[in-house]
């Protein structure tokens, strides 16, 4: 990812969110609450590799099925989920359940996750009423816009009736089981367990549940969320994540600001000049500073303008010196109060503390630098990978050589979740790096079968190389073929005479 292009077509808008529903499935285990919690698969386009608790969108057949005690819209996210509980934790709720044996359940819940049955037709077959009595709401919460598939999701909470068996069953989880809600906390902490914010929150609720009233009080009042929108996105204790708008490539419209720490904070990449777009960062460090955590320093993985716009606006109203590798602070109009090397060490105080250890990772930026956290080897790491879209490697900044060498080096050490500039976390961090490294492995292949007996110059490479790519986006496609013809030069592999590349 980089900066915007010239001529270069607008961003989208933000994506509508759908309605979605998701049951907190509880449990009282003697004097403790367990809740069921699913791991979703990593190759799942949204929330893949989180945990999370059972749900989906909500289907148009959804609306024909009678939910006793709502109408409309709330009946049909209440078919929802529970839908979605028998589908994916094999939790049947509904009147006339407890008469049938745990064989039938299985043999309905087959049927239904086949398309043999619709949910229907399953229903009244088994002669089954849904009720909303059942399903008590525990909050709402959107998808914030920078996510490329965004729900408006409702909560409800539920608990397992004496007759049910919660069963996990392959497909799009990966695993499903019940949890304290300490145990799980402790994951979440240890960076071990990646969790949404409106999952975090239930969580810490359910860790002390009094009476079902209280607790559902607490469910659908969350702190810091304005229109049902998080204000603070916290995947893992200590990693805070602003997306701000910036004038970056699509299909990002966003660059990822984090703020580090869990007591002394650290700010990477405040990428947006508008300081109307700031503000939304400046909240976020003013919830924590009401919490007792402050910022000590603004660091940048490299100089592009999408990951400095703010670094100036930061600096002259908190105060904060700027941290950046030498190769990044000769490209900025204001000054570095530190310069990073590979190797370093940065220690932010607090409870627990954080060490997040500097890798210099030249390529996509001469400067650029990435962050490993020592405890749970998750790592920032700027524009090496992206979440949406691809990393633009652009000579003579750009060098695909060193960009590949360094991809290698973090999926070897190896890393944990990934935290990129543009789009969501990364769970699967060394599945993503190679994905890369194989990505562009495959390019360059392309790129040589490009290469005619006469020679071509880089446009005519491009046609051919990347023509499964839209034509607007040629002109980037230009510079990371350029960054692969020069690795082909520096290694023997091709030459170049009068702006024509020819295989030797």
């Amino acid at each position: 990812m980089s900066e915007a292009l010239p001529g270069m077509p607008p961003a989208p808008p933000p994506a509508v969110p759908r309605l979605a529903s998701v049951v907190v499935l509880y449990r009282r285990v003697g004097p403790n609450v367990e809740v069921f919690w699913v791991k979703r698969e990593k190759a799942l386009a949204f929330a893949g590799g989180f945990y999370a608790f059972p749900g989906g969108k909500v289907d148009k057949a959804d609306a024909q099925v009678p939910m006793r005690g709502a109408e409309g819209e709330q009946a049909a996210l209440r078919v929802a989920a529970a839908r979605e509980l028998f589908e994916e934790a094999g939790v049947l709720v509904a009147e006339g359940a407890e008469a049938l044996g745990p064989e039938r359940v299985k043999e309905l819940r087959r049927a239904l996750l086949s398309g043999q049955r619709g949910w229907k037709a399953l229903l009244d077959e088994a002669g089954l009423s849904l009720r909303a009595e059942d399903f008590h709401e525990a909050g709402r919460w959107i998808t914030p816009p920078y996510m490329p598939v965004r729900f408006d999701t409702y909560f409800y909470l539920v608990e397992v009736p004496p007759h049910a068996q919660a069963e996990f069953l392959p497909g799009e989880l990966a695993e499903a089981t019940w949890v304290v809600p300490a145990e799980a906390l402790a994951r979440w902490e240890q960076g071990t367990a990646l969790l949404h914010p409106p999952n975090l929150h239930a969580l810490q609720v359910l860790g002390r549940f009094d009476t079902r009233g209280q607790v559902l009080e607490r469910l659908c009042a969350p702190p810091h969320c304005p229109d049902f929108l998080a204000t603070i996105i916290e995947f893992q204790q200590g990693v805070r994540l602003v997306p701000m708008a910036t004038p970056t490539l699509p299909p990002a419209t966003h660059t990822n600001t984090y703020v580090l720490g869990n007591g002394e904070l650290l700010i990477i990449d405040p990428g947006a000049e508008d300081s109307l777009e700031c503000e939304r960062l400046f909240e976020v460090l003013d919830i924590l500073k009401a919490e007792g955590r402050r910022p000590v320093a603004v660091l940048l993985t490299h100089h592009h303008g999408d990951h400095i716009g703010g670094a100036k606006l930061l600096k002259d109203r908190l105060g904060l010196p700027l941290w950046c590798h030498a190769r990044t602070a000769d490209r900025l109009d204001v000054p570095a109060e530190r310069i990073l090397e590979d190797g370093d060490v940065l220690e932010l105080a607090g409870t627990p503390p954080q060490r997040w250890r500097v890798l210099h990772t030249p390529g996509h930026a001469r400067g650029h630098v990435c962050l490993v956290d020592e405890r749970s080897h998750a790592a920032v790491v700027g524009d090496m990978v992206a979440g949406v879209g691809t990393i633009v490697i652009d000579p003579p900044e750009g060098n695909m050589r060193d960009y590949l060498t360094q991809l290698a080096r973090l999926r070897d050490l190896p890393v944990t979740t990934i935290y990129p500039a543009h789009g969501g976390a990364i769970p699967d961090g060394p599945g993503k790096l190679q994905e890369y490294i194989q990505h562009r492995a495959a390019r360059e292949a392309r790129i040589m079968e490009a290469l005619p007996t006469e020679g071509a110059t880089v446009a005519q490479v491009v046609e051919v190389a990347y023509a499964d790519t839209p034509a607007f986006l040629h002109p980037v496609a230009e510079r990371s073929a350029l960054a692969t013809l020069e690795k082909l030069v520096e290694e023997g592999r091709a030459r170049v005479e009068h702006g024509r590349y020819f295989l030797t």
